[in-house]
């Protein structure tokens, strides 16, 4: 038996892909929100190790679950405001440069190579960099009281650090127990079906 039976019509697996990956997105980020550093605007942020698991394995739903679970989040502790419009938009972007990078590639996906390694590590910082630069001009613009470097800063850390400490074992693991696979990447061993059949 299958989470998402292949009968399932394409709209439809896309739109619960997207829901059950934005309640983990939930499950992993709200218990954190206490750990802010500028309230109501920034914290310490495990989830984003979720960006990469979501733009490798699961492809454009999973970039649509990173901005609405950070959208529900922002509503849930207070913190929702114009800024959010930048939040939403970023983290779309960054699980999004896994996906294009994963279904660009020539060769098989594996974080066991040295090349792959050091292209994810690219991925996230250059995903990073991008993410600052939506958020941090937005929340200068709207709230100019609040600390440029510092919020530029906490963004850079909570986009690189998760992703490459937290993520890259994680992401091993899905796919070489859980059988997970890329989604779109030509080498793939199930075509870019991103869950594991379950007989």
């Amino acid at each position: 038996m299958k989470l998402l039976d292949n009968s399932t019509h394409p709209i439809l697996k896309g739109i619960l892909l997207t829901l059950i990956l934005t309640t983990v997105y939930l499950i992993v980020a709200i218990p954190f929100k206490v750990m802010e550093v500028i309230p109501g605007f920034t914290d310490i942020r495990p989830v984003m190790l979720l960006q990469p698991i979501f733009g490798v394995f699961f492809g454009i739903p999973g970039c649509f679950a990173s901005a609405i679970g950070n959208l529900i989040c922002d509503a849930v502790s207070d913190s929702l405001r114009w800024s959010c419009i930048g939040g939403f938009i970023a983290n779309f972007i960054g699980p999004l440069f896994f996906y294009i990078w994963v279904r660009s590639a020539k060769d098989e996906f594996s974080l066991r190579t040295a090349k792959n390694l050091l292209l994810f590590c690219t991925v996230v910082f250059v995903g990073a960099i991008a993410q600052a630069a939506i958020i941090t001009p937005m929340i200068t613009l709207l709230y100019p009281d609040i600390d440029f470097f510092l919020f530029t800063l906490l963004v850079m850390i909570n986009n690189t650090f998760f992703p490459i400490f937290l993520g890259i074992p994680i992401i091993i693991l899905m796919q070489e127990e859980l059988g997970f696979n890329p989604r779109g990447n030509k080498k793939g061993k199930l075509n870019g079906d991103s869950m594991k059949s379950e007989n």
